[in-house]
């Protein structure tokens, strides 16, 4: 992973970029330390070639402001957005833990299963902050064990609310294939349909799903593929 020469510089005159926590499509995300509030944060910086395009920086920001506003437990809290000449961030809260996926890759290595209770759980705490968000008008759209970290207390965290609502929710390549987030995406999200609620029920679905019998409902290397198994 590249980390774009940030680690150990300030940015925005105020947060020291201490290590890259991971970077997908869209962005870089990294552990950083805000001195004013001494606290640490997480960053998640706009890849360079987003950050060219006025329309996508105009809807981030808009995006940012909306989830700016959701206090619910449950949901990853976003501090500040804000940009640095071409660099282009969002601040958020700092959750220690880890992710839904990597706890079940590991219960999968182990030959093991998620005890059921826990299972139920992780489902009622996202429930909760998914039902917090749509009365707010908020639609998550790519909620996967990737997007879920379990803090050290054993709660579920969503993260990335909102922030799918700039980018579909759906990573392309160059041909315009889906990938990486199909298995837990509705039919009507797939065929680029505008969803509503209802597709973070599916997804939620899906998930809880995963957590009991270790594997999600559908397996398929693409998003066609996938269709073909409703």
């Amino acid at each position: 992973m590249s980390d774009y020469g940030l680690i150990g510089k300030v940015i925005g005159d105020r947060y020291r970029i201490d290590d890259l926590l991971g970077q997908g499509g869209m962005s870089a995300v990294y552990k950083a330390f805000d001195p004013n509030l001494k606290r640490v944060v997480a960053v998640k910086v706009i890849h360079p070639h987003l950050a060219d395009d006025p329309k996508f920086l105009m809807r981030f920001e808009d995006e940012a402001a909306a989830v700016a506003q959701l206090r619910h437990p449950n949901i990853v809290q976003v501090f500040d957005f804000d940009h640095d000449e071409n660099l282009y961030y969002m601040v958020q809260e700092f959750v220690p833990g880890e992710t839904l996926q990597e706890l079940l890759r590991r219960l999968s290595k182990s030959g093991e299963l998620m005890p059921l209770s826990e299972a139920i759980q992780h489902t009622i705490d996202l429930c909760d902050a998914t039902g917090y968000a749509h009365k707010r008008g908020m639609i998550h759209r790519d909620i996967k064990p990737a997007n879920i970290i379990l803090n050290v207390n054993g709660s579920a965290i969503l993260m990335d609310f909102g922030i799918v609502k700039i980018t579909g929710g759906v990573e392309h390549t160059a041909t315009g294939a889906v990938v990486g987030t199909a298995l837990y995406m509705p039919p009507e999200l797939i065929r680029g349909e505008v969803p509503d609620s209802r597709a973070d029920i599916y997804s939620l679905g899906v998930t809880l799903f995963e957590m009991i019998s270790g594997r999600p409902p559908f397996e398929a290397d693409s998003a066609m593929s996938l269709m073909k198994e409703w």
